[in-house]
C-alpha cells in the first residue's frame, strides 16, 4: 500500500470517528517508583506504587472529553495507603489538549504523562513512516525550562491484543526551580526525560508507556547547598483483563 493511499485510508477513518458520538473505555494497569538522595551520607529513600486505572473517552463529534481514574497503593518508609486519582484532559473542536482536571499529584495517570493520549492521523501517520532521529524541544515539568532531545522509531508489537507501532523519547535541559513537593528548597542542575510510547494503530490511542524523569544538581536551602538525585520512573500498559484494584487493594489492607 502506497504511503499516500494509506494516508487517505487514515484520514478516512478518523473523520469517521470524529463524527460519532458516545462512550468508550480502556484500563490500563500502572507501576511506578520514586527515588531520592540528597547529600552523600543519607541513604536513598524510595516509593513504590503498584495499582490500575480506566480511562473513560467520551465524544461529542470531533470534540473528546478524557478521564483517567487510578486505584493504586502507594508504599514507602512510613508504610502504605490505598490512593485515588483521577484527571481529566478535553480535545476541544479546534485540535487542541486542554486539561481541565488534575488530581493526580503522583503522576500516575495516563494522562498525566510526557505522551498525547491519542495522535491526529497525521501524526499518526509520520510516525508510522519515522527513520532515524528527529529533533524536536518541549517544556519541562518542572521549572519550565526547555528541555531538547531526540525522537526515534520503536519496534512494533502487540499491547493487549491490538497492533501497535512504537515511539522513544530522549530530552534535557536545565533544571532551576522548587523542589517538587518541597516549595520551600530549590535545586539548580539538570532534569532528563527519557520514555517509550506505545500507540494502537487502528485507533492512535496510547496502549503502554515507560517514562523516566531524571533530577541531578545541588539543593538549595537557605545558606546550605547539598548534592541530590531524584529519579521518578511510570510504567502504564492496556489490560483488558485487569482486576478491579479498588476492591483488591483494600482486601490486601
Amino acid at each position: 500500500m502506497s504511503p499516500r493511499l494509506q494516508r487517505v485510508m487514515l484520514l478516512a477513518a478518523f473523520a469517521l470517528i470524529a463524527a460519532s458520538s458516545g462512550t468508550s473505555e480502556q484500563k490500563y494497569d500502572v507501576s511506578g517508583n520514586d527515588s531520592f538522595r540528597i547529600g552523600t551520607m543519607m541513604p536513598t529513600t524510595s516509593i513504590a506504587y503498584i495499582g490500575t486505572q480506566r480511562l473513560t473517552i467520551d465524544r461529542n463529534g470531533p470534540a473528546r472529553r478524557y478521564t483517567a481514574e487510578a486505584t493504586y497503593r502507594r508504599s514507602d518508609d512510613s508504610g502504605k495507603a490505598v490512593v485515588h486519582a483521577r484527571f481529566v484532559q478535553e480535545l476541544n473542536r479546534a485540535g487542541d489538549f486542554e486539561d481541565r482536571s488534575d488530581g493526580d499529584p503522583d503522576f500516575l495517570t495516563i494522562l498525566n504523562q510526557p505522551f498525547a493520549i491519542q495522535l491526529d492521523p497525521t501524526t499518526m501517520h509520520d510516525l508510522r513512516t519515522m527513520h532515524g532521529s528527529i529533533p524536536f524541544q518541549a517544556q519541562s515539568p518542572f521549572g519550565g525550562a526547555t528541555l531538547r532531545g531526540f525522537l526515534r522509531p520503536e519496534r512494533a508489537g502487540r499491547v493487549s491484543g491490538q497492533d501497535v507501532v512504537g515511539v522513544r523519547f530522549e530530552a534535557r535541559g536545565p533544571m532551576s526551580g522548587p523542589m517538587p513537593q518541597h516549595p520551600e528548597a530549590s535545586i539548580a542542575g539538570t532534569i532528563i526525560m527519557d520514555g517509550t510510547a506505545y500507540y494502537a494503530t487502528h485507533s492512535a490511542l496510547l496502549l503502554a508507556l515507560n517514562a523516566t524523569l531524571s533530577i541531578s544538581g545541588s539543593l538549595i536551602d537557605r545558606s546550605d547547598e547539598v548534592p541530590v538525585k531524584i529519579v521518578y520512573k511510570r510504567s502504564i500498559r492496556a489490560n483488558d483483563a485487569a482486576e478491579n484494584w479498588s476492591a483488591a487493594l483494600h482486601r490486601a489492607d
